[in-house]
């Protein structure tokens, strides 16, 4: 079978997994991993050691790292006394909540590594659950402050970015960048208060009590932190601490691996609280993650992702060409490593620019935020960890069936607002 056979019909089958699971309610990571096998070995005659060496183990062990860390956090009480702390702090004022993890969120992520903004997560989804916020709402709130704040000029998503397009030759200052990702996620995080504030339920009172009644504006008991509860709250900040001074060292952190380590020792310290932590693990999305990434790696490994990289460079029309592209990145890394796709999709936008008159600055500035703002979908790290973290478990399909929804629109709208708002005026000007 030809190359570019395999590579259109490795596509076609990727489209039809999703259909097929869905029809049937299976589990598209199981029914995923399977076609990726199968496609891999039998269709484009690739080692089953190479399929398998797809599967994401980096993005297992950082799920199952965090949840388990911050599931000690739960078990133990210290993340109740926290939450109770904000909900005193905010007072009334539980619509700022959002904005206020946005904003954590978004500083975070802007110390080096975006994946360290999801330490948040935890806190953010518990403190929602507590105050009846529509989870989704502040699962956008975190997912949009993640993705402004990684494109930081002391970011990797910012690095990576601007980093590739100066080696390529195109003026691209940081700083602009790093401007457009926070105007368009601040965009879309007013977008969502529109969608989901609306949604809310009676919130649930501090310690697990009497639920509030609406109207009842009285705070939270201030429970006191017992000495398990500081020294939870010290592996929390050195959790963060490390991701920050590992990044500042340049040396890019694992948030997963530094998870386990500081859940390790809490564990040995807590042993009951460490064993509750366990069944705070979201298996299921490890699964679902693990097999649509490793078909896309099989994709990336027979050369899909670079045809649909060539046939948007191919195309006449300059102004569709950075449609395409852009909606390329978007998909691709809905489902992949976002800083994968930038290093290796932000160079395919080099031809456009130079052959096709199109403003470089503007492209990429483009492409990078729509690579990025699809992360809130739970086939990628950002959606996974968001869904696996909301605290009622009922609400988790509701969850991925939202973030999906959310994040594969992004594949469409964020290429024609982002390339209408950017790279038309500038080719105007």
């Amino acid at each position: 079978m030809a190359v570019q056979t395999v590579q259109v019909v490795t596509l076609v089958v990727f489209a039809a997994v999703f259909v097929i699971a869905e029809v049937r309610r299976s589990h598209i990571g199981v029914v995923m991993f399977a076609a990726a096998a199968g496609m891999g070995v039998l269709v484009a005659g690739l080692p089953l050691d190479d399929v398998v060496a797809g599967f994401p183990v980096d993005i297992l062990v950082l799920l199952v790292g965090v949840t388990f860390f911050f599931g000690i956090a739960k078990a133990n009480g210290t993340i109740g006394r926290l939450v109770d702390r904000a909900l005193i702090g905010v007072g009334d004022r539980t619509g700022a909540l959002p904005l206020t993890f946005f904003v954590l969120t978004g500083v975070v992520s802007a110390m080096g590594s975006p994946l360290g903004g999801l330490v948040m997560a935890p806190i953010g989804m518990s403190v929602a659950h507590r105050r009846g916020i529509d989870p989704m709402l502040m699962a956008l709130a975190i997912g949009t402050g993640l993705s402004a704040g990684g494109f930081a000029p002391t970011s990797l998503f910012g690095i990576v970015t601007w980093g590739t397009a100066s080696a390529a030759g195109i003026a691209l200052d940081p700083l602009t960048l790093f401007a457009v990702a926070i105007v368009a996620n601040l965009v879309l995080l007013a977008a969502s208060y529109l969608m989901f504030s609306a949604r809310s339920r009676v919130p649930v009172a501090a310690g697990g009590g009497r639920p509030q009644e609406p109207g009842e504006t009285e705070p939270p008991a201030r429970e006191p932190f017992t000495a398990t509860h500081r020294i939870t709250v010290v592996a929390m900040l050195g959790l963060v601490a490390a991701i920050v001074v590992l990044a500042l060292l340049d040396a890019e952190p694992d948030v997963g691996v530094l998870a386990f380590v500081f859940g390790a020792v809490l564990t040995l310290i807590d042993p009951d609280s460490g064993r509750g932590a366990l069944k705070e693990i979201d298996w299921s999305t490890v699964l679902l993650v693990g097999g649509i990434i490793t078909y896309v790696g099989v994709l990336q490994e027979i050369g899909s992702v670079d045809l649909l990289g060539d046939l948007a460079a191919s195309l006449t029309v300059p102004l569709l060409a950075a449609l395409v592209i852009c909606a390329v990145c978007g998909l691709v890394s809905a489902f992949a490593s976002t800083t994968g796709i930038l290093a290796a999709l932000v160079p395919l936008a080099i031809p456009l620019v130079q052959q096709g008159g199109l403003p470089g600055w503007a492209l990429i500035c483009a492409l990078g935020v729509c690579s990025s703002i699809v992360d809130v979908s739970p086939f990628s790290t950002v959606g996974a960890t968001l869904v696996a973290t909301t605290v009622d478990e009922q609400e988790r399909p509701r969850m991925t069936a939202l973030l999906t929804r959310w994040g594969l629109s992004m594949v469409v709208i964020g290429p024609l607002a982002l390339v209408g708002a950017l790279v038309l005026p500038a080719m105007a000007a």
